[in-house]
């Protein structure tokens, strides 16, 4: 049963359909702006290790840490406004969906701003808390003094991808990141080397795509109809509402670039090689698998949509095919990974330590990101079903549990060791969130079905007979 959306008002596509496609478009349309984003990132490091130093090729690495533990906040914020968009989208209330939109918007930029301008101002403590030490870190605060400010104009590119995924736009979502990571590409070369400034050229060209990333954004959102005019007296309600799925989202991403911090200080025990390889394996692991990393903000306006309609048996649907469609798609990363190792390590310039641990990672480690995969897919359920207490507890289980004592005991084998350490605690939490995302969602179908009214039908014979309708059948009767 189709539901017409108000002329002009974000419709809501999600509600019928195959859930399968709905997924591969969103993923996959959602990974290429999202492997555009990281793309930024692979981009830089790449020409930086053409200069063949790995003191500035650590820099980067060192940089990445703290600069994951903005893009973390930026992606729980977008959880939350992407979640609370595609609900009111889906219960109809268009008028409802722009207002929020405008209010997130409005917020999560200022936020931002605090954000980098704190990360800013306290680069050299938190540099230090990674253990960089010399020349390198030099490098890296500079680098952060230049890139960190500019936060403001990715939050507003990444909030107006979110808002476009929650009505379903999912080309002009992809198309809102492409166009920064091209503009990388082009401008990276001639800042690094046609202008000589190295690693400062890479921080210049990350801030003017960050410009084109939040104009592209707001243009798209802007014809699209999903911004309008700011009410300040529902302002603090709308907020409270996102809130309730972003503040334990932020929470939730915050727990990987904790796990990733304490990965990184590890290796810097092992010398500036390894810290080079880990930070040459970070860039190229979001790229390679970016279709997994999509799915967290792929499948919420999905799942969103039909909780918001009530069609909980397409919820539990969406996360059957979620986790098949994760499956699919790291099997085929991992074979591509295995086969251009060699590739990579030349393109990057990795030897020696660098290069030991690329090779291990495409080789091996790379396969257990079905797991990583498993607990993506779960917390975006999670998140989306009011239940984001979950995924905190998850992704932190795996932060700590999961990698503090592996990678502890991995490292007494040598930088290989911490890689292994790292990937196995990623196991035992992957499987335990995706076994808890599918009780979440058959009990909640359960309780919707246990809901619905037994009407009372006369039959013949003159006696009342009550009918049991399952929830599909009461909200969507057959032709």
């Amino acid at each position: 049963m189709a539901i017409a959306a108000k002329p002009g008002s974000p419709p809501a596509r999600f509600l019928t359909g195959s859930i399968m496609r709905h997924v591969t478009v969103m993923a996959l349309t959602g990974a290429i702006g999202l492997i555009a984003v990281f793309a930024v990132d692979l981009l830089n490091f790449f020409y930086i290790s053409r200069l063949g130093e790995k003191p500035i090729a650590a820099a980067v690495g060192f940089a990445g840490a703290v600069g994951f533990f903005q893009i973390s906040v930026a992606i729980g914020l977008t959880i939350g406004i992407g979640a609370t968009v595609s609900a009111a989208i889906g219960s109809q209330k268009p008028g409802e969906a722009q207002r929020i939109g405008t209010t997130s918007l409005i917020v999560m930029t200022a936020l931002m701003l605090v954000i980098g301008l704190a990360t800013a101002a306290a680069r050299g403590p938190l540099l230090g808390l990674l253990h960089a030490e010399g020349e390198t870190r030099v490098m890296a605060s500079m680098y952060l003094l230049i890139t960190s400010p500019s936060l403001p104009l990715m939050a507003v590119g990444m909030c107006c991808a979110a808002l476009l995924r929650s009505a379903g736009v999912a080309r002009r979502a992809m198309n809102v990141t492409l166009f920064a990571a091209i503009a990388v590409a082009v401008m990276d070369p001639i800042f690094i080397f046609a202008l000589h400034l190295r690693l400062e050229g890479a921080a210049i060209s990350t801030v003017l795509s960050r410009v084109l990333l939040a104009a592209v954004g707001l243009r798209f959102v802007w014809r699209q109809g999903l911004l309008g005019r700011p009410e300040p007296r529902r302002a603090l309600a709308d907020l409270r509402r996102v809130g309730r799925v972003a503040a334990p989202a932020i929470l939730t991403n915050l727990a990987t670039p904790v796990g990733s911090a304490y990965v990184t200080q590890t290796m810097a025990g092992f010398g500036v090689a390894a810290v080079a390889g880990q930070a040459t394996i970070d860039r190229i692991t979001p790229v390679a698998f970016g279709v997994i990393f999509a799915l967290s903000g792929a499948v919420g306006p999905i799942m969103a949509q039909n909780l918001g309609a009530g069609r909980t048996d397409r919820v539990r649907t969406t996360l059957r095919a979620s986790l098949i469609f994760m499956a699919a798609t790291v099997a085929a990363a991992w074979v591509v990974l295995a086969l251009t190792q060699n590739l990579l390590a030349l393109a990057f310039s990795s030897q020696g330590v660098a290069a030991s641990l690329l090779h291990l990672f495409c080789s091996w480690i790379a396969g257990t990101m079905i797991f990583a995969g498993g607990l993506f897919v779960a917390n975006s359920a999670f998140n989306n079903l009011g239940r984001p207490g979950l995924a905190t507890i998850m992704n932190w289980g795996r932060a700590t549990l999961g990698t503090i004592p592996f990678v502890a005991y991995g490292a007494r084998f040598g930088p290989e060791g911490v890689l292994i350490g790292q990937a196995l605690g990623s196991v035992v939490f992957g499987l335990a969130a995706v076994a808890m995302a599918f009780r979440v969602t058959d009990t909640m179908h359960k309780q919707a079905t246990r809901r619905v009214p037994q009407p009372i039908i006369a039959v013949p014979g003159g006696r009342a007979t009550a009918v049991n309708l399952t929830l599909d059948e009461e909200l969507h009767p057959p032709d």
